[in-house]
């Protein structure tokens, strides 16, 4: 009984250990924790470290080309029937145009070898140990654009995020306003000053603004989940976000618009890269003319005897050798003139990309500066279009409570505040949008 009471007892705990390991995480997060997280768990970031990892595995294929090589070799054979030759007569004093059946060796035999070989020139061996650290840079500036692609995602998920809290204040208010008037007019209906219209337009006012909430709320929801998914975080874990933002931190930047540099863009930095590993490619095939030179060296021990026992009977021979191999290229069909001339030309396309990637940087970054200009622009004028849009509300709510005032005008109010809100929201969101473009377009995305 004790025995089964034991290993039900651990089998308590390892299934208490076991959810306690499975409860969701809770993070709080800014946007460059974010980033952080994303830069240490995004699936597209793991396998773009892998990469450099793999390309440094390739560099040591490269300077193993470069390096000795040593190649043992063993053997042992069993001659069941050992090979007869035939001798002339003469050379044993019979006649001539007679053969006598001779076997040479023995029944056993056995070999072991040792070869090295060692590359004292080779052109495009070379080449390659120079390009390894290039090929690395290339590694790691392509991660850099995939780091990049990942903040700028980021940036604008998070903060699209944060302005729907303002976005959820703006109609959790209109929601309010919208009971305090059904209130009033419910009061009103019962007590014979007003009529049932009244009371049914604004409880179909506030289901609308409930309505839009809920929607708004799903949204805000499924942004979480693509959130989390582009920084490589569980579904189940919580997400709650820290920053803020304002309207002069959208705008910080305006003044240095127009400055930038190209190499400050990593896609600029991978095409530069790509230049330099096709003039590796190029010099590579250039030096296949050029002879190429190793040295050999092999020693042999061989034994040989008349019993299995060879190792401790038979009798051993060494040998040795170095050899210096000289291997000059004559004509091999025009493949070697082909590769160059095809390596010009890819060449050529990287210096042409290049070129058409500052081009396109010049291009995107005019544009993301103008762009940006008139989403401020839009900003300041939407966000006057609020504060007017609740002037009107309020001075009409007060004509409304005095007598004064029609509930058409209160509605009307209230309608036009709702439109005036999200023209401002939808303003914020596209200056965030324009301003993370800005950014990156100019290589400033930190």
């Amino acid at each position: 009984m004790s025995l089964l009471k034991s290993t039900l007892l651990l089998g308590l705990i390892f299934i208490s250990v076991k959810s306690i390991s499975q409860q969701p995480a809770a993070h709080t997060f800014s946007v460059k924790d974010c980033i952080e997280y994303a830069m240490k768990n995004n699936v597209q970031v793991k396998n773009a470290l892998l990469d450099i990892q793999v390309q440094k595995q390739d560099n040591r294929v490269t300077t193993a080309q470069a390096l000795p090589s040593v190649n043992g070799s063993a053997g042992f054979t069993d001659n069941l029937k050992i090979p007869t030759q035939l001798l002339p007569g003469e050379f044993f004093g019979q006649p001539a145009g007679t053969y006598i059946p001779v076997q040479f060796g023995t029944q056993y035999s056995a070999m072991g070898s040792v070869t090295l070989q060692q590359t004292l020139f080779d052109g495009q061996v070379f080449v390659g140990l120079k390009a390894r650290k290039t090929s690395i840079d290339y590694r790691e500036k392509s991660l850099a654009v995939t780091q990049d692609m990942i903040k700028q995602n980021i940036y604008k998920i998070y903060y699209q995020l944060v302005v729907s809290k303002t976005q959820i204040q703006q109609i959790d208010a209109n929601i309010n306003r919208s009971k305090d008037l059904l209130r009033v007019n419910t009061a009103l209906q019962k007590n014979g000053f007003g009529e049932q219209i009244e009371v049914d337009r604004t409880s179909v006012q506030l289901a609308n603004f409930q309505t839009r909430k809920l929607s708004i709320e799903s949204t805000i929801k499924n942004g979480y989940y693509g959130l989390k998914f582009l920084m490589g975080m569980p579904e189940k874990d919580s997400l709650v976000l820290t920053d803020s933002l304002s309207e002069d931190q959208l705008k910080q930047g305006l003044l240095n618009e127009g400055i930038y540099s190209y190499e400050n863009r990593s896609d600029y930095q991978v095409l530069q890269s790509t230049v330099k590993l096709q003039e590796f490619n190029l010099k590579r095939y250039k030096l296949a003319f050029l002879p190429t030179v190793s040295l050999t060296g092999n020693y042999l021990r061989q034994g040989q005897g008349t019993e299995f026992n060879i190792f401790g009977k038979g009798q051993w021979f060494s040998s040795a050798y170095a050899a210096l191999n000289l291997s000059v290229p004559l004509f091999n069909g025009f493949s070697k003139d082909a590769n160059i001339k095809k390596a010009k030309f890819q060449l050529e396309q990287a210096q042409n990309q290049l070129e058409d990637l500052k081009n396109s940087i010049d291009n995107s970054t005019m544009q993301a500066v103008n762009t940006f200009h008139s989403a401020i622009s839009t900003l300041d004028d939407q966000k006057r279009n609020v504060e007017l849009a609740e002037r009107v509300y309020q001075q009409s709510q007060k004509k409304y409570e005095s007598g004064l005032g029609s509930l058409l005008d209160i509605t009307n109010a209230q309608s036009d505040l709702s439109i005036a809100q999200s023209n401002y929201i939808s303003a914020m969101y596209d200056a965030v949008i324009a301003k993370i473009d800005y950014l990156y377009a100019t290589g400033q995305l930190q």
